[in-house]
């Protein structure tokens, strides 16, 4: 029994899943470097960061995608 939750994470770990990261390494990294400076928290900046960057980048995309089609 003691093995079944280790074995559970780990096939969730391996399984293929969609990646939705654009945006998310490059905001990561920033808050993570961030949350560590302000108090060892850098975990959370990175958790922080990664979901800010992704939100960014798809605002950013639709921008993008309504100038090339204004229609």
């Amino acid at each position: 029994m003691k093995l079944a939750a280790p074995l559970c994470l780990s096939l969730i770990l391996v399984l293929p899943a969609p990646a939705y990261a654009k945006g998310c390494i490059k905001g990561a990294v920033v808050g993570g470097v961030a949350g560590h400076y302000a108090g060892h928290h850098g975990v959370l900046g990175a958790m922080a960061g990664c979901a800010i960057g992704h939100h960014r980048a798809k605002e950013r995309e639709k921008e993008e995608h309504k100038q090339q089609d204004p229609g």
